[in-house]
């Protein structure tokens, strides 16, 4: 009887992440330092994620405990690669469209009725990632629930994606046309932004880069943000030291409910002693191969380049050489991180010649345990896209970078990874091996970033 009454005294979170690997990854993370002060917690993944999670991680790896339970629900989206993640485009459409909605609205449905005949305490509030908010807002409003909105970014990035609204109402988006993004326009400075003076519109977040003025990511990211003021808190994956300006502009603006930061958060989750989670519950939709890391036992400390584009990012076949080559030019012991679909449309082969070159001195695999890597002794460099996720996890490792920014919120983290942390440098898009070698080298030896 007092276990019933304790459990339904609990607070009881529906989480709800972008079903892509990074936002998922930070809302496990924030789910489990939640679960830690004591909330019931219902993490909700896409059928296709959920899947692709037993796949990597195991037939029981969904288990999860009686207080903290994974639920699925479809995303209406053709069938596709369970090896690669989802058209992001798409995905996008389904959260604006309402696809989501009705598979949401009969989940809470459920957990309510689960709540009057069994031990689970009712739903008392949703944690929806931002971008997701068109759905769980409603949601919210119709089952009389708080929402708290999560944005997986940096704050100065949430502070980008806000100006779209004004950048299409200046006349600076969508583009005229494609020339745009090559005669200079993009190196036009913003001098309006609250507390991001001399940003470039080459700096804010890359959706706005379109001719489309009904292009889907952009306009979502003018819904979610435009929408914020109906939660009852803004979370930011982030921590005050590292953003106090923008953070102090955000929370001075109208509509936007209270602010709060949750960051570094591995090193939150790191003061939970004995985390009945830490093992059972992994954050990877990838086989993480753990091989590299007794490869990385063999080489000497702040050695080895390592090299990652995230999840999503991918690149063109010569693009690919070019990075090779400047790698192995380098003459440098690298890991390099590929996945499968990392090369558009062609499998991610690198030439033979390119293999004999380096087969002493490098590793390649196809996914790894990323924090492990960048905290192990022998990692002196991250070639990276700039995601999130993998900037502060760099940035808590104490290991600089040298970015190469594919789309999104990754063009503001290069920015102020370079030029307001002084922890990176950045890397032409038009990539050259020349200038790859060059910058590792300059990276590795510490010349031009704050190690």
């Amino acid at each position: 009887m007092t276990s019933t009454i304790v459990a339904h005294n609990k607070p009881h979170a529906v989480c709800v992440p972008v079903p892509v690997q990074s936002h998922i990854k930070a809302m496990l993370k924030l789910a489990k330092l939640l679960h830690n002060r004591g909330f019931h917690i219902t993490f909700v993944n896409t059928e296709f994620n959920h899947r692709r999670f037993l796949k990597s991680q195991g037939p029981n790896s969904l288990d999860g405990l009686p207080d903290f339970r994974f639920e699925t629900i479809p995303d209406g989206l053709p069938d596709s690669d369970e090896g690669a993640t989802q058209d992001v485009t798409l995905l996008a459409e389904a959260v604006v469209k309402d696809g989501f909605l009705a598979p949401f609205r009969n989940l809470l449905i459920k957990l309510k009725d689960a709540a009057t005949s069994n031990n689970n305490p009712p739903v008392t509030c949703i944690v929806s990632d931002g971008f997701m908010s068109p759905f769980a807002i409603k949601a919210a409003e119709e089952f009389g629930l708080p929402i708290a909105l999560f944005f997986t970014i940096a704050a100065c990035s949430f502070m980008g994606f806000k100006q779209f609204r004004a950048l299409v109402e200046k006349g600076l988006a969508p583009l005229k046309d494609e020339s745009c993004l090559t005669n200079g326009f993009l190196d036009e400075v913003i001098d309006w932004i609250p507390g991001m003076e001399g940003i470039r519109l080459r700096n804010l977040p890359s959706f706005f880069r379109t001719t489309n003025p009904d292009d889907v990511l952009l306009n979502l990211s003018m819904v979610v943000t435009d929408e914020v003021h109906k939660a009852a808190a803004l979370v930011l994956l982030t921590f005050d030291a590292l953003e106090k300006d923008v953070l102090s502009a955000l929370s001075s603006m109208p509509n936007i409910p209270p602010v709060y930061t949750i960051g570094p958060i591995e090193l939150l989750l790191n003061q939970i002693p004995k985390d009945p989670l830490k093992n059972s519950v992994g954050y990877s939709l990838w086989k993480e191969e753990t091989e590299c890391l007794q490869w990385l036992n063999s080489k000497a400390p702040n050695s080895v380049v390592y090299v990652n584009f995230g999840s999503i990012t991918v690149m063109t076949p010569n693009q690919l050489v070019e990075f090779g080559w400047g790698l192995a030019n380098t003459k440098l012991p690298f890991f390099w991180v590929i996945r499968p679909d990392l090369v558009v449309g062609e499998s991610a082969i690198l030439p033979p010649e390119f293999v004999a070159e380096t087969k002493e001195r490098g590793l390649v695999a196809s996914w790894c345990p990323q924090e492990q890597v960048l905290n192990h002794a022998s990692v002196g460099g991250f070639l990276t896209h700039s995601g999130w996720n993998s900037t502060l996890e760099s940035l808590t490792a104490g290991v600089p970078m040298l970015c190469w920014p594919y789309f999104g919120d990754q063009q503001t983290d290069c920015y102020y990874t370079c030029n307001e942390w002084g922890i990176g440098m950045e890397i032409d898009n038009d990539v050259k091996r020349d200038e790859v070698e060059k910058l590792i080298k300059e990276l590795m030896e510490g010349r031009r970033v704050r190690k």
